[in-house]
């Protein structure tokens, strides 16, 4: 024999009624069906004794709202009118009495539980009622002659002995379907009881357990018990099977997939629960008993959350190796009927926190005060602490018994994504490890958590994008055009969550369309403030994201601290973060490493070579560096390539830009100061702590060259274009060719104009390809190359693109 029960959910509609009456009717032999109000009924209901006991008029119409929805169902479910109108008749004399319950509460103006309970009974006797009589040939059954209780009223506990025997006497040999309101109960007066939340399913365990059933349908609206809330994990799937324990772990800890109670009697007989969708009734769902299935490739079966808890701790000296306090402390606490979610206690002794509900905290802060009044008050030897807006995770799984490196997974993926454990508790069972952190952290929690701990289909990364010029533009296209094979051959969905440029910025908590941005940002956007910019991005607080800098912007490279403070990593083209302060590059550093997020600049020396990348290995390796020689400015290798009798200087500084390959104020790269930053950075990363104003600098354009705006530059250089036609000429007898130098050597650092024979490895670098040469202690007669396109906004991009990549696959 089976018991079937169908939850507030499943019966929401005369459309769910429909499968639902499907469902019963597949079934191969006669079935107990436990059912619940109709979705929002029992909420409405308990509103409703709320308004009559306080006097609020509104009370009459929403007493005929529940009435007339009631006969709304009965008029869609039942078409055969000479049924329909009986069925009516019998809902009538329940609408009769609810309404003089109802009225007695207004007179009164009383809402006592007893009263509270015959309301709130009226939603199981009605749905059940309905049910009953939309399937042919069932028997209707009131759980209140069997099902019963003592005189806690709202919450009331079962006499189990008499209950058991009074369901074996009712419910023997069953040749029809039997239809049974959930939830509610009588007491030894006959009076009306309820089993509390979840009662349903209650009702349903203790009629299977009583019955010794061959299993427990529990009908709902999802696909059984899910590896974390599908409402904040949207990777969370269903879990094929489960264990009493860790089905009860899961429920304490806020699966509101059933009702922890109900395991108990189920449990005690050893009866499976099968959990099951209503609405997609194909799904096998979750199965829970006492088989321990080792199939999932996860050490542990599901996440599970609290959304809102208070945490107390009790904490001073006195408590340090004396007897007795945590019975004074909880039984103090059990008096004022206070449950306890969570507990841990440090182990000198010194202190014991425990979890309440908020709405349990101000009555257990009195508790405990009362208890310890002496210790408090008088010798002011214990202090109370109460903190608020917080929330509970659980990671529940059999399979974390003798497991190593569960905590480590649990606590890195919180580590690195910036969220703070307040306290943590783990019984010696290993059953489960919980964590408590602030609320406002939860929902991005539970995601890394899921991602630690379960195989899905496919990584997110969360971007932040400010600049939109010719690097970024290009960036966004090579995201577009990517994204189909990021997601099908790295398993990586790439989130444009935000997009500024200089003049518009756009944020969206639901992402924006690559392809559409730029419309969007002309659109949709509003003026640019790159501290509100970033405020933001910190506010969304989500795991994974990554702000990249496609600016040459100052007053953003200045954000950089602030944003690896926030625990979101940064990829970055723009060279002033890393070539400013060498304390503040430091700094950065330092905090990336303390906060576990990436710090990625590969692209501020060379675009997309590996230069940065190599030195680091070097250097990490054991290596010295001694010497780096390198033409850093892709920008100055193509003008003095592109010199010729018909293209003068002028000329070639104007194609440099107009081709990408410069900055885009050209004096920046004509001035030196773009591969003075260049060297900065590599010196750094080859272990020398040198500022800007170490670098000698010899400049080939005299500084009135760089005064005024950029027309005044054009209109000035042109001065100066035969003179470097002279020049060239000259070279080209001695086949000699300018290259722009930076160099660093033992320690000293400058930057200058030369030229070089044929037989110097930068003779031949055409366009604006850069060259490094690295001497090192290994590298010593002949030094490593590294050689290749240097400049140019498709090949800076995808350094960028690489660099991000590094990001995911940390």
């Amino acid at each position: 024999m089976k018991v079937l029960k169908f939850g507030g959910s499943s019966v929401g509609s005369p459309e769910r009624i429909r499968k639902v009456k499907h469902i019963i009717e597949s079934k191969s032999s006669p079935c107990i069906v436990i059912i619940s109000a109709f979705e929002g009924i029992t909420d409405q209901l308990y509103q409703l004794g709320e308004f009559a006991a306080s006097r609020n008029d509104e009370y009459s119409d929403l007493l005929e709202k529940i009435i007339i929805r009631h006969k709304e169902f009965i008029e869609s479910l039942i078409k055969n009118k000479t049924e329909q109108h009986q069925v009516l008749k019998e809902a009538e004399i329940l609408f009769n009495e609810l309404r003089e319950t109802i009225n007695g509460i207004y007179l009164l103006r009383e809402l006592s539980g007893h009263s509270l309970d015959q309301v709130l009974s009226y939603g199981e006797r009605l749905s059940s009622l309905i049910i009953c009589n939309l399937l042919d040939g069932s028997i209707y059954l009131d759980s209140r002659e069997f099902i019963k209780t003592d005189d806690k009223f709202g919450n009331a506990n079962v006499d189990f002995a008499l209950t058991n025997s009074l369901i074996r006497e009712k419910i023997k040999h069953i040749t029809k379907n039997v239809i049974v309101p959930g939830f509610i109960a009588s007491n030894a007066r006959g009076d009306t009881t309820t089993l509390g939340r979840g009662g349903s399913d209650y009702t349903a365990a203790i009629i299977a357990a009583a019955l010794d059933a061959e299993i427990l349908e529990i009908w709902t609206d999802v696909d059984g018990f899910m590896t974390a809330d599908p409402k904040k994990v949207e990777k969370a799937y269903s879990i094929e099977s489960l264990t009493y324990a860790e089905a009860m772990e899961l429920s304490h800890f806020g699966a509101k997939v059933i009702y922890t109670p109900t395991l108990r009697p189920v449990y005690k007989k050893n009866i499976p629960i099968s959990v099951r969708n209503t609405l997609n009734p194909e799904l096998k769902g979750t199965i829970i008993s006492n088989k321990f299935s080792d199939e999932s490739p996860s050490p542990i079966k599901g996440i599970s959350s609290i959304d809102h808890i208070d945490l107390i701790t009790l904490q001073g000296p006195v408590m340090v190796g004396v007897t007795g306090t945590s019975m004074r402390l909880f039984g103090a606490l059990a008096k004022q009927d206070i449950n306890i979610i969570l507990i841990t206690q440090a182990s000198s002794e010194y202190s014991i926190t425990f979890a309440v509900k908020p709405s349990d905290s101000a009555a257990a802060n009195e508790a405990i005060n009362n208890e310890f009044e002496r210790e408090i008050i008088q010798n002011n030897e214990l202090k109370i602490l109460i903190e608020k807006n917080l929330s509970i995770i659980a990671i529940v799984g059999e399979k974390m018994k003798n497991t190593p490196g569960i905590s480590a997974t649990l606590f890195r993926s919180l580590g690195r994504n910036g969220i703070n454990v307040i306290a943590t508790a783990q019984g010696s069972s290993e059953l489960n490890i919980s964590v408590v952190i602030k609320n406002e952290s939860l929902k991005k929690a539970l995601n890394v958590i899921h991602d630690g701990f379960f195989l899905s289909r496919y990584k997110e990364m969360y971007l932040f994008i400010a600049g939109t010029g010719l690097v970024g533009s290009s960036l966004l296209k090579q995201f577009q055009k990517q994204h189909e094979m990021l997601l099908r051959e790295h398993s990586l969905k790439v989130n444009l969550m935000a997009v500024a440029n200089s003049r518009k910025m756009l944020i969206d908590k639901k992402g924006i369309a690559i392809e559409n941005y730029n419309e969007d940002l002309k659109n949709l956007g509003e003026k640019t403030d790159i501290s509100l910019f970033i405020q933001q991005m910190i506010r969304m607080n989500l795991r994974n994201s990554v702000f990249i800098d496609c600016t040459a912007d100052a007053d953003v490279a200045t954000k950089y601290r602030e944003i690896l403070s926030n625990y979101v990593s940064i990829v970055t083209a723009n060279k002033i973060a890393c070539s400013s302060e060498y304390s503040y590059y430091q700094q950065l550093k330092l905090i990336a490493n303390q906060r576990g997020v990436r710090f990625m600049y590969e692209t501020t020396v060379g675009a997309g070579l590996p230069i940065i990348k190599t030195i680091n290995d070097l250097v990490v390796s054991g290596d010295k560096i001694y010497k780096i020689e390198a033409v850093l400015s892709g920008t100055l290798n193509f003008i003095f390539n592109e010199l010729s009798p018909e293209v003068p200087f002028s000329t070639a500084i104007r194609k440099a830009r107009e081709k990408g390959y410069s900055e885009p104020d050209p004096r920046m790269d004509l001035s030196g100061t773009d591969v003075v930053r260049k060297i900065l950075i590599l010196s750094r990363e080859a272990g020398y702590p040198i500022e800007e104003k170490d670098v000698e600098v010899k400049k080939f354009l005299p500084d009135e060259c760089f005064e005024g705006d950029i027309n005044d530059f054009f209109n000035k250089v042109k001065d100066f274009d035969a003179e470097f036609e002279k020049k060239r000429k000259e070279l080209v007898k001695l086949n000699r060719k300018w290259r722009f130098f930076a160099t660093l050597d033992n320690g000293k650092a400058k930057v200058e104009l030369i030229s070089v024979d044929a037989d110097h490895p930068s003779y031949n670098l055409v366009g604006s390809n850069n060259i490094v040469l690295l001497t090192t202690e290994r590298y010593h007669e002949l030094p490593m190359v590294i050689k290749g396109y240097g400049a140019g906004a498709d090949v800076t991009a995808a350094g960028v693109f690489a660099d991000l990549m590094r990001v995911v696959n940390v």
